[in-house]
């Protein structure tokens, strides 16, 4: 039986680890070709690995999607490794959260540069490409539809305490899905958000012992949600349970498939039901 993305090129930021590997592997599932970016390289490279042992086809772009160069290179790798673009995920990120009052300049502008910023660079970079493929099968009486997938947060659609930052962030990149939605519709391209709620990955762990920490850019960020916050947190989800990375990435998933051809600039909350 065909699979529906076979032989498509897809580029995942942030999928060494957590939802963007779990978004990585579904579409590779699916006949995908993948290209894959961490900010380290071993995960990067264990994803493409775990991809390429499975029978599909990966390659690695290492490093910070908040280098003013990347979405160049990223589409530079996917262009020169497969020739084509046909799926963007936008799913890079991480939180560091705090009130207002407390928040310095620099957590406001990192959150804006890695959940808006960064993703603005990727797709104009893609720009360029999609503008001229679209063409071409335009004339050649071939059209065919193309994918863009950006992560929000159900932060970014209803606000969060501790999460000004954050939040503005993930709104802002609903703002930009509806308003690439309308300039590249054209160009048949399905632009779209998902909007996570409490996923279980190493960013929501419960709290036990000690202090998680991530290291980005050598600044060291605190993570994990202490287990009673954790607990009242599930306890408004009416599926009563925070959500697995492989669920998250089929809600991304559904947005990628020839299904959703006729669907653009939506927000999909991927919540449990959790307003």
């Amino acid at each position: 039986m065909t699979r529906k993305l076979e032989g498509q090129v897809a580029l995942v930021s942030g999928s060494g680890r957590g939802i963007g590997r779990e978004i990585a592997l579904k579409l590779a599932s699916e006949g995908a070709r993948l290209v894959i970016n961490d900010l380290d390289q071993a995960p990067a490279e264990q994803t493409v690995a775990d991809i390429v042992a499975s029978g599909g086809q990966a390659v690695a772009c290492i490093g910070s999607v908040t280098d003013t160069d990347f979405g160049e290179r990223f589409v530079k790798t996917a262009l020169d490794a497969f020739g084509g673009i046909d799926i963007i995920v936008n799913n890079a990120g991480y939180t560091w959260d705090n009130v207002l009052q407390k928040m310095s300049d620099e957590q406001w502008e990192a959150m804006l540069a890695v959940h808006l910023t960064a993703p603005f660079r990727i797709l104009r970079a893609a720009s360029g490409f999609i503008r001229e493929a679209a063409k071409r099968e335009a004339e050649a009486g071939t059209p065919k539809h193309r994918k863009v997938v950006n992560i929000s947060s159900t932060s970014g659609v209803y606000g969060n305490a501790g999460q000004a930052n954050y939040a503005a962030a993930k709104a802002g990149i609903n703002g930009l899905t509806k308003a690439m939605a309308k300039e590249w519709g054209r160009y048949k391209v399905n632009v779209n958000s998902v909007a996570f709620g409490l996923i279980m990955t190493r960013l929501t762990q419960p709290l036990t012992s000690g202090d998680a920490s991530v290291d980005i850019a050598g600044r060291t960020i605190a993570v994990g949600v202490q287990p009673d916050r954790l607990k009242a947190a599930e306890a408004t989800i009416p599926l009563g349970r925070g959500g697995t990375p492989e669920e998250a990435a089929g809600a991304v998933y559904m947005f990628c498939i020839p299904e959703s051809n006729y669907v653009s600039g939506q927000v999909l909350v991927c919540g449990g039901g959790r307003p």
